[in-house]
């Protein structure tokens, strides 16, 4: 018999058998009074979590989620007739319970509203697009749907050329607003009939769309300028130095940015050999008074209150 202790309560159980599996993960059995209880706890490392790949293999390639047909559910073949009769399908297939269809662009606002009007997918979940421009010179555009009353998902899909613009969907739902101008800002793709076009996140003035694939992970020469030029002047770049792109990044001995408690030096100061140290003053070393009262009071006098009180 061993006790387990769990949120302060006792139980007893008995132990029927313990196993090891991959990578010290271990799992235990137990019987108790009403039922059988199988735990398990896997192992996961925590140092350098951000600095490890989610997968061991660099070229590892998820594999495709299975597509059935679109007559093995009624109601999406329905919707798929139905949709036919306004616009063209190009491709249509079942997938993870969603209803894929693909139509043309030019058919993105007519296949959307027939969507929302006729067949009662009356929610926009998500709107953005895939990155193709390396392989098909161009983008998928995606934009997924609920359907309350049926519990159905569909998700349209239709194909934009770099060159080419796409027309919006934002007087349908409003939600795609915000969407669209994320999707211009991202990935550069122009959208046609927006009641307000520019960028969303990035600044008015940024070089680039950050979610092409094509658009370097640390930023391209005018993004490692951006706030230096913006802020002190092309001048000053020898002065300030890059910014730093890396937000998981922490240098030890960098004082050009960063500064440690306790150990503060004029900014750019070499102390990888010789680090000072400077002691850690307040501005009241008595407390703050406020008022014939102290507003903080310092720590020792607290510890001795504490120990009065319980002497």
């Amino acid at each position: 018999m061993t006790n387990l202790c769990y949120h302060h309560k006792v139980y007893k159980q008995n132990w029927t058998s313990i196993s090891t599996g991959n990578k010290g993960s271990c799992v235990i059995k137990y019987e108790t009074k009403s039922k059988k209880v199988s735990l398990m706890r896997k192992y996961s490392p925590k140092n350098d979590v951000q600095q490890k790949s989610y997968y061991t293999d660099r070229f590892y390639v998820a594999p495709t989620l299975d597509k059935a047909p679109v007559s093995n559910d009624s109601t999406f073949a329905s919707d798929c007739s139905s949709l036919a009769n306004v616009v063209e399908i190009k491709e249509s297939y079942i997938q993870a319970g969603h209803l894929v269809i693909y139509v043309d662009s030019k058919d993105n606002v007519k296949a959307i509203k027939h969507l929302k009007e006729i067949r009662a997918y009356n929610f926009m979940m998500e709107l953005s697009a895939i990155d193709y421009v390396s392989t098909q010179n161009g983008f998928e555009v995606f934009y997924e749907m609920l359907s309350v009353s049926k519990h159905k998902r569909i998700r349209v899909k239709c194909f934009v050329g770099c060159d080419d613009a796409i027309a919006s969907v934002e007087p349908l739902f409003r939600m795609a607003d915000w969407s669209e101008r994320e999707m211009y800002d991202m990935y550069g793709i122009t959208i046609k009939n927006h009641p307000y076009m520019k960028r969303i996140l990035m600044p008015d003035d940024w070089q680039g769309h950050p979610l092409l694939k094509s658009y370097p992970l640390i930023g391209d020469e005018a993004a490692q300028w951006y706030e230096v030029d913006k802020i002190f002047g092309k001048e000053a770049r020898d002065i300030v130095g890059p910014e730093l792109r890396d937000a998981a990044q922490v240098e030890r001995y960098d004082t050009q940015r960063f500064s440690r408690l306790g150990h503060e030096v004029p900014k750019g100061t070499d102390i990888t050999t010789n680090e000072p140290e400077t002691p850690i003053r307040y501005q009241e070393e008595g407390g703050v008074q406020l008022f014939g009262k102290k507003l903080v009071t310092p720590f020792d006098e607290i510890e001795t209150k504490h120990l009065e009180e319980r002497k």
